[in-house]
């Protein structure tokens, strides 16, 4: 089908339509003075930055674009003015996005929304698995199934039982229940 609508001058092309795999081969076969030639535009990339990417990649090497169905030509002048042309509203497009997230990110905190993933365990549900913890007959891991939580929230919203249950009963004095540590992922 592609090659039918590319033509006699398909010769030194190369014709994708198919999935990044595919594509990936493509790229590295072409060479310096070759055209990669797509049906349309949306078969190359999930996204402009994709587009552009890809084809300043091929603009390096020295190899040309073609899309069919946008009669797109970056091998000449008008193609790649076209080209960085929606380039620049896929940018200008990206930062207006950017941009009304912030403000309704802004918005919200001024209501006073909480933002962010809700907590997995309640000021109340901590001080019952403190409370069953302080038996030595209940184990982490039923108490965790009796909160529907896992093993590892126990631990997080718990910290003082990584030092053991004998750490867990000097700290049941404390008033203060402390919030789950974060990991520096």
């Amino acid at each position: 089908m592609v090659l039918d609508a590319v033509g006699a001058s398909c010769q030194d092309s190369a014709v994708v339509g198919a999935g990044s795999g595919e594509l990936r081969k493509a790229l590295d076969f072409l060479r310096e003075d070759d055209t990669l030639v797509v049906p349309s535009l949306d078969r190359l990339g999930r996204s402009i930055q994709d587009l552009i990417v890809i084809v300043s990649g091929l603009r390096k090497r020295g190899i040309g674009f073609t899309s069919l169905h946008e009669a797109l030509d970056t091998t000449t002048p008008g193609g790649r003015l076209v080209f960085h042309v929606f380039a620049a509203l896929a940018e200008f497009i990206r930062e207006l996005i950017v941009q009304g997230t912030n403000e309704g990110l802004d918005a919200a905190r001024a209501r006073g929304a909480r933002l962010g993933r809700p907590p997995a365990m309640t000021d109340e549900q901590v001080r019952h698995a403190r409370d069953l913890l302080a038996r030595p007959e209940n184990t982490v891991t039923s108490i965790a199934k009796l909160l529907g939580v896992s093993r590892n929230t126990i631990y997080n919203y718990v910290p003082e039982l990584k030092g053991g249950r004998l750490a867990l009963a000097e700290s049941a004095n404390t008033a203060e229940l402390p919030r789950p540590s974060r990991s520096a992922d």
